[in-house]
């Protein structure tokens, strides 16, 4: 598979204000397929999460070094517009965290502010992220109901639909599951496996055996630094370092 990657990480150091949170890291990522990134708390990977679509803009005293290269051009450049870069690389965070609208306007409120005004195109975008997002069959009744009165696990399809709706190249997840039961993570790790056929998806995951199903490459952080980055399969049956089969077989961490 040596086709070009749809976003590059290009010898990033990255710092809060003094702490450097971030050693020179450089990856690729490929299309259409699922990157986790996994390691201990604090070890940098929702820090490069965040990096890759601009979050980290809205932190004081911040510092980046290095580049960060989607569709061949660096995010970071002075011209680029951070609010385009979130439309084409969307987020899902840890916790569900829908608007306090109805389960239609969480989904058409993206899509309204960025020009979608007609009714019918609106009603089809609602229904395609809804249906991607594997809750359409579960919702289509309710739509004009509270997006609060889900589940757990239904708020967080939602929030994955909502991303979807502004119809991006790029999903990211961080600790998609970690709030929820072991049921609805099913449910989610096999929508995450339906939606790489479309998107390319990158994952932060504290949940090793969740990263070991879900993932085609896997990447290893310890205190910033990547220490190892390749196949999951090999990552969690032949690693290469020492450091990253005593993270996978539970010697620290």
């Amino acid at each position: 598979m040596n086709e070009q990657p749809i976003i590059s990480v290009r010898n990033v150091n990255f710092y809060y204000d003094s702490f450097h949170a971030l050693k020179d890291i450089s990856l690729d990522f490929a299309p259409n397929s699922v990157t986790a990134l996994i390691g201990p708390s604090g070890c940098g990977k929702s820090t490069l999460l965040r990096l890759l679509n601009r979050m980290n803009d809205l932190i004081d005293k911040i510092r980046l070094e290095g580049e960060i290269i989607f569709e061949g051009k660096n995010i970071y450049d002075p011209g680029v517009d951070p609010v385009e870069v979130r439309k084409r690389i969307g987020m899902v965070f840890q916790k569900p965290n829908p608007f306090p609208k109805t389960i239609y306007k969480n989904i058409s409120y993206a899509p309204k502010l960025s020009g979608v005004n007609n009714s019918d195109e609106l009603d089809a975008v609602v229904e395609q992220s809804l249906r991607q997002a594997v809750l359409w069959d579960e919702v289509k009744d309710i739509l004009n109901r509270s997006a609060m009165t889900l589940s757990g696990g239904q708020q967080q399809r939602l929030c994955i639909a909502r991303a979807l709706a502004m119809k991006p190249d790029i999903i990211l997840m961080d600790e998609p599951t970690s709030a929820l039961d072991p049921i609805s993570t099913a449910k989610i790790e096999e929508l995450i496996d339906e939606l790489k056929k479309d998107y390319t998806i990158i994952i932060v995951t504290h949940n090793m055996q969740q990263a070991a199903r879900v993932s085609d490459k896997t990447g290893f952080f310890y205190l910033g630094s990547l220490i190892e980055y390749d196949v999951t399969k090999k990552i969690f049956t032949m690693p290469q370092v020492k450091q990253t089969e005593d993270y996978i077989t539970g010697r620290f961490g």
